[in-house]
């Protein structure tokens, strides 16, 4: 029996979040064409008779940090690379961009095997072209393997996932093997909000948005939960409300259903935009809303 974590690296957007869910065979991580909708560490399980493969997802990493909040997502990712067995490096083009060369600086300091994994191939319309670029990658860094796939065809990730096996330590089971994350209901309640905002607002959402869940009581039948959606302007809070409170009835909706789904019961929903003015560059309001693994 293998047992060990792999961790998902790469810069924003790449499709981190989107290759664990189709490894898990699930939906764990939130989804957007966003740049940096994953902002916490996420660990999704998956058991098989061979091995227990941990995956922990991880904010994409970048050179820009005009706020606290970036810096913490950096920080984040960076973390991660210390006790995990196996890295993915994701890229999503046949380009090499300044943020790969950030995640290539945070490689030279660990000493555990690296996978490179070129996501998005359906997109690739000519398939030669990933040569030249696997060979100037393999140029810049010894990998133990670079691997091209797509993860919305599930193009590849049986080779993927076996590779990563390959490179796991021998090992009991870390998680019992029901287990899918060691994330409580309440998180992915907040992530569930923030995903329908993102939908709905695409271009318009602000980026110092997050989700306070403020109440949460389940009995029998009924599951109430209170959530806060944090902005930090007036003009911000405007966008979120929406005119006549449409965008807010919008996303209670679709967040209602996906909740109910999740919890298997009845869902009564409030949502609240407040203003908490700077949150985004204050370290400690970061720690205070969650932003704390």
């Amino acid at each position: 029996m293998k047992a060990g974590y792999a961790a998902l690296i790469g810069r924003p957007n790449v499709g981190k979040s989107t290759l664990l869910n189709f490894l898990l065979g699930q939906k764990l991580s939130i989804t957007s064409r966003r740049p940096q909708t994953t902002r916490h560490r996420i660990i999704g399980i998956k058991t098989t008779e061979q091995a227990q493969l941990i995956y922990v997802d991880t904010p994409g990493i970048h050179r820009s940090q005009p706020k606290a909040l970036n810096r913490h997502l950096n920080q984040t990712a960076q973390a991660t690379l210390t006790g995990v067995d196996v890295v993915i490096w994701v890229n999503d083009s046949l380009q090499w961009r300044d943020d790969d060369e950030l995640v290539l600086e945070k490689l030279k300091h660990i000493a555990v095997p690296v996978i490179f994994v070129i996501n998005k191939l359906d997109l690739v319309k000519e398939k030669s072209a990933c040569l030249p670029f696997l060979q100037d990658v393999a140029r810049r860094y010894t990998f133990a393997e670079l691997i091209p796939v797509s993860a919305l065809k599930s193009t590849n990730l049986d080779a993927l996932e076996k590779s990563i096996v390959s490179l796991l330590p021998e090992s009991d089971l870390i998680y019992p093997e029901d287990q899918l994350t060691d994330r409580p209901e309440r998180f992915f309640i907040s992530e569930i909000i923030r995903e329908k905002l993102t939908q709905i607002l695409s271009k318009e959402l602000p980026y110092s948005l997050t989700i306070e869940i403020e109440l949460y009581k389940e009995t029998e039948r009924l599951v109430e939960i209170s959530a806060i959606i944090w902005v930090e302007r007036d003009s911000q809070k405007r966008i979120v409300i929406g005119d006549k409170g449409q965008v807010l009835k919008r996303v209670g909706e679709r967040s209602r259903v996906d909740i109910q789904n999740m919890v298997d019961r009845k869902v009564f929903l409030n949502l609240w935009v407040k203003v908490k003015s700077g949150w985004a560059d204050n370290e400690r309001l970061i720690n205070t809303l969650g932003y704390h693994d």
